[in-house]
């Protein structure tokens, strides 16, 4: 187990209009879950490759507790990665996929074979050890890529993407086995992910990144909760945050069809309000914060979002099944004061 620590890392590859990663800075504790989430192109597994050593910084230092590992080589730096394709050997046994590292390592056979069958039967892939892993479903694949990553009792183990390729019904499965072999094990894990649930219900705590830079570190309570900008608060939160742009004047928001007091905070000028949809209750349209026409209905299941149009622009509220309005009727919104978010034009979060 170790601690991780970057400091303002510079990445680029050759012929790139931008760096990959520009500036980042990141520390995390040891034994912590540590979840990097953003959209495809961010730069969040040039960084997890950064960790790896399969990649080198421009500038910057990569340290792992106290060493310095900047051009260490991956072999001394006792990290494991699972990634994406699982990267499995298709001619080998299970048992043998997963003893493999110690193999390199040169441990001698029972040793290591009485390791990996520990580390098997921690993931219930003990009735598969004889198998081919090409006889294995995709979710058998993936215990066994965790498998092989913590055979080795990595100091850290990266995760990118691994659960992209299963089903939804995988996917939750995955997530809860992950999450209690991490409990077991207390390893470091830093995992890259696009899927907000997957980060949300996994992190002790995420970074979430746009553009090779970090946005925002914190706790999923505080990413959602507490969004340090307007990329964050956009990108974090399903069904999405609805956002008006208007202005603040005397301690009131103001755009078409919208006027909602912001309950003291005085801020005038241009603005932009954010709102989830849960924090938007449909009501009669007079006296309500806002009004417009029920532009579509969008169906969860239990719940339906509906997106309702004010004026030019479009605000979500979530509301219980069999309790919908008919496209094309007029609705009032009143909008949870406790609940608004506000930004400024360049998309920082006002308080």
């Amino acid at each position: 187990m170790a601690r991780v620590r970057v400091d303002d890392v510079l990445m680029r590859y050759p012929g790139a209009e931008r760096p990959a990663l520009d500036g980042v800075s990141l520390d995390i504790a040891d034994e912590e879950f540590f979840v990097l989430l953003g959209p495809s192109g961010c730069g969040k597994s040039t960084l997890l490759k950064l960790i790896a050593g399969l990649e080198h910084p421009e500038a910057g230092r990569l340290r792992l507790d106290d060493e310095l590992v900047n051009y260490v080589s991956p072999s001394r730096r006792n990290v494991a990665m699972v990634f994406q394709n699982y990267a499995l050997y298709p001619q080998m046994s299970v048992l043998d996929n997963i003893a493999f590292p110690l193999r390199m390592r040169r441990v001698k056979r029972a040793e290591r074979e009485r390791s990996a069958c520990e580390v098997a039967a921690s993931l219930g892939l003990e009735p598969l050890l004889a198998r081919s892993v090409s006889q294995l479903s995709g979710g058998q694949r993936q215990r066994v890529a965790v498998a092989r990553a913590l055979v080795r009792r990595p100091r850290v183990l990266l995760m990118d993407e691994p659960l992209s390729n299963l089903d939804a019904l995988l996917r939750v499965e995955m997530r809860e086995e992950l999450m209690r072999v991490h409990r077991e094990s207390r390893t470091t894990v830093v995992y890259v992910t696009h899927d907000q649930v997957e980060a949300t219900t996994m992190a002790d705590r995420i970074g979430v990144m746009s553009e090779g830079r970090l946005e925002q570190v914190g706790a999923p309570d505080q990413i959602y909760g507490r969004p340090a900008n307007r990329f964050v608060a956009g990108f974090v939160g399903s069904p999405p945050m609805s956002f008006v742009e208007g202005r603040g004047e005397d301690g009131v928001f103001l755009a078409d069809g919208v006027r909602v007091a912001l309950n003291g905070r005085a801020t005038a000028g241009p603005l932009v309000l954010g709102v989830r949809p849960d924090a938007v209750r449909l009501t009669d349209p007079a006296g309500a914060d806002g009004v417009g026409e029920v532009h579509l209905l969008e169906s969860l299941g239990g719940d339906t979002v509906v997106v309702v149009r004010v004026g030019e622009q479009l605000l979500r509220a979530l509301v219980r099944r069999g309790q919908t309005p008919p496209e094309g009727s007029t609705v009032g919104l009143a909008l949870d004061a406790a609940e608004l978010h506000l930004f400024d034009e360049s998309g920082a979060t006002l308080p």
